[in-house]
C-alpha cells in the first residue's frame, strides 16, 4: 500500500536524515507547520531541518487514508507521539498530506498539514 510505505518512509526519515525528503516535494507544494505558510522544498526542508533532532513512534502511528479528488491523488491523516530532543518527553500530533501521482507509483506531497495536540 502507498499510503503505509510513505508514512514509514517519510517518519524515518525525518527522524535521521530530514534534508532527504526534499525530492517528496514540489515547488507548488505547501507546508502548514503550527500555522506557519512554507512553499517549495527549499523552505519545507529548512523549516524541517530547523526542527533539529526529532524521534517519532512509527509503529504506534494511526493513519486513515482516503482517494483524493481523482484516483491520482489521497488524502493521507495521521496522528501519534513524538520527541524533540534527546530528553524531551512524547508530546501528540497529527499531520495531513495529499499526495499526488506523478506516474505509476510515483508521487509527491502537494499539501502538508502539522499540528502539535494539547
Amino acid at each position: 500500500e502507498v499510503a503505509k510505505a510513505f508514512i514509514n518512509h517519510f517518519y524515518s526519515t525525518l527522524d535521521s536524515n530530514p534534508s532527504a525528503l526534499a525530492g517528496l516535494y514540489q515547488p507548488t507544494s505547501v507546508l502548514t507547520f503550527e500555522g506557519t505558510k512554507f512553499e517549495g522544498p527549499e523552505a519545507i526542508m529548512k523549516k524541517y531541518c530547523d526542527l533539529g533532532e526529532v524521534a517519532h513512534n512509527v509503529p504506534m502511528l494511526t493513519t486513515e487514508v482516503q482517494m483524493s479528488v481523482n484516483a491520482q491523488s489521497m488524502l493521507i491523516f495521521v496522528t501519534g507521539q513524538l520527541k524533540i530532543g534527546a530528553t524531551g518527553n512524547p508530546l501528540l500530533f497529527s499531520q495531513v498530506f495529499q499526495l499526488v501521482s506523478t506516474g505509476p507509483g510515483a508521487y509527491y506531497v502537494h499539501n502538508d498539514m502539522f499540528r502539535l495536540l494539547y
